[in-house]
């Protein structure tokens, strides 16, 4: 299998047993004939390995084992029902990675291998990645990343529900990849608070995809209407900090007994309507209709659309923090220099006085002291504005007629440049499923101009045919509270001719439409440096560079003769 040199997330999800409907049941430690309804009107195929996983081998592994020589076992994280997970180390790449371990004798081993596999030919940076299954020495172990940045979902809702913009982050980003892994076939049926993780860079991010159903034996008639109740589920979790169902579950507690599923707006004060009214659409997705006579979302690309179409919910603004009120000294407070008692301690000052401001000049020598004062301040006015004016005019005479790019008059005489903007994160944006080298990414801001990220050859240009391609982009984070004015890129090739557009996002989603962007300025050029000037900066934490032509260039060691680009480094000033 490819590997991948990013780090990693957990494996099994050993907390939060339970279900994602109130009727699916636990999976027992044998795996004996288990029948399990991952959905309401849906249910699981009923395993037929009674007692198999029973006699499977037991796993004689411990702390310190090592697989393929290179795999060094850490702690083990579940064991559960024939098989194990741990968290492991990669001697050969010094990295933290996840292992799932299953006896080669075991019913499910052959679907779990075959569920790796086939999650691991996806490459969706959404999820967490697959790395390595193979079959040996009587086991099958299933090697997959480790994220020590990201949190899982569970912990998040432990300290409270979320935000409106994050709980519209997170409803977005999932139903997209969802839609996307099955489009290529693949389902989860396992979507649960403990499968969801949140990077620091406010990413979600999907482990166990296929795995985690394969592991546990579970299969379902319409897996797509499974997994959009499932992130119907996550969404009302992450609205209420309640479990949309009667039973607790992954740390929250349920809903009252006997009152039924109710909209998340009943249940807290406060939720979003819109949000809470998409919540309902995905898990009362049976043929019901939801509120307000809206159509049931009854697949992951239904619930994705019917997030597209809501307005954008913008994040909160950061809270200013006031400095420290203005306190006075000893000195001010009349304290100091009075004499202690014996006891040491000061005695304190009587309020003073209040003394009346002295009274205006109201002789008539006075009255004449003041014009005379008044008529020289204005003289000395005039004569100074009209020798500032005179200075500037000369000045501006002796100037070129251009200024230079970046900098503009501030009203003052005064030039005011822009500053270099430190970026964040980035990912490869690519709203067609179809990536081009999403691991070259961090080399557009290295401050290495050796190092490039590079699109594949297309046979069709310079601008893009857009049936097959429509184009390919970077999406960068900048952090909260900037305006860009300009993004500088360096690029590989020249020629007629690349053309970049930049856009304002909502986030680092790969996938996010590119009509739900704000266009803020775009470039045509035909040599190594494409530059977009934004005429009206606005707030934009999120920007994306749209490419849509590219010069024709010879091939290389790295790629095929044709249309193609390769960005060398990124700069952005605000």
């Amino acid at each position: 299998m490819a590997e991948r040199s990013t780090a990693a997330v957990d494996v099994a999800d050993s907390g939060g047993e339970e279900p994602l409907t109130a009727e699916a049941g636990k999976a027992t430690a044998d795996g004996a004939g288990t029948k399990q309804k991952v959905g309401k009107g849906t249910e699981a195929a009923v395993t037929d390995d009674t007692g198999a996983a029973a006699e499977a081998n037991p796993l004689e592994l411990h702390s310190g084992h090592k697989l393929a020589r290179r795999y060094r076992l850490e702690e083990c994280v579940t064991r559960l029902d024939g098989f194990s997970s741990w968290r492991a180390v990669d001697e050969k790449l010094r990295r933290a990675v996840g292992v799932h371990v299953v006896p080669a004798d075991h019913p499910r081993a052959r679907s779990v291998l075959a569920a790796a596999r086939s999650a691991a030919l996806l490459g969706d940076p959404r999820f967490v990645q697959v790395l390595d299954a193979v079959e040996e020495n009587d086991l099958v172990y299933v090697v997959h990343e480790w994220l020590p940045d990201a949190t899982e979902l569970t912990a998040v809702l432990a300290a409270g529900p979320l935000e409106p913009h994050d709980a519209y982050q997170l409803v977005s980003q999932v139903s997209q990849a969802m839609a996307a892994a099955h489009r290529e076939g693949l389902a989860h049926l396992r979507l649960n608070p403990g499968s969801v993780l949140r990077t620091e860079s406010g990413q979600y991010r999907i482990r166990g995809l296929a795995v985690m159903a394969a592991l546990r034996g579970i299969s379902v008639d319409h897996p797509q209407r499974t997994d959009t109740e499932a992130i119907g589920a996550l969404l009302y979790a992450a609205l209420t900090q309640r479990w949309p169902y009667e039973a607790d579950a992954y740390g929250l507690s349920g809903l009252p007994k006997g009152v039924g599923l109710i909209a998340p707006d009943q249940v807290r004060a406060g939720v979003h309507r819109g949000l809470s009214e998409l919540a309902m659409r995905a898990l009362v997705n049976d043929g019901a209709t939801a509120s307000r006579q809206d159509q049931p979302c009854t697949t992951p690309e239904e619930l994705a659309k019917a997030v597209a179409a809501m307005p954008r919910i913008r994040p909160p603004e950061p809270a200013f923090t006031p400095s420290p009120a203005y306190q006075r000294t000893t000195y001010q407070q009349g304290v100091y220099g009075q004499q202690a008692n014996r006891g040491g301690t000061a005695h304190p000052a009587p309020p003073a006085a209040s003394v009346p401001p002295p009274p205006p000049l109201q002789s008539r020598t006075g009255k004449a002291l003041k014009w005379t004062v008044s008529a020289l301040l204005i003289a000395a006015l005039g004569l100074g504005s009209w020798q500032l004016a005179d200075t500037l005019l000369k000045e501006e005479n002796k100037s070129s007629p251009g200024k230079s790019t970046g900098e503009k008059d501030d009203g003052k005489g005064a030039k005011v440049g822009s500053k270099p903007m430190k970026i964040q994160g980035a990912a490869e944006y690519y709203p067609d499923g179809n990536p081009q080298h999403t691991n070259q990414v961090p080399l557009t801001y290295d401050d290495d101009p050796d190092t490039v990220w590079r699109s594949k050859s297309y046979d069709e240009g310079p601008d893009l045919n857009p049936v097959f391609k429509k184009g390919v982009g970077l999406v960068y984070d900048l952090g909260a509270g900037h305006k860009p004015k300009t993004a500088t890129l360096g690029l590989k090739y020249g020629g007629d001719h690349t053309t970049v557009s930049l856009y304002a996002a909502d986030s680092l989603s790969s996938s996010a439409p590119l009509s739900s962007m704000r266009k803020l300025a775009t470039t045509t050029t035909s040599g190594t440096t494409a530059k977009l000037t934004v005429n009206r900066p606005e707030s934009a934490r999120y920007v994306v560079l749209w490419m849509t032509a590219m010069p024709q260039a010879p091939g290389d060691t790295y790629s095929d003769p044709g249309y193609k680009q390769a960005i060398t480094e990124v700069k952005f000033t605000g």
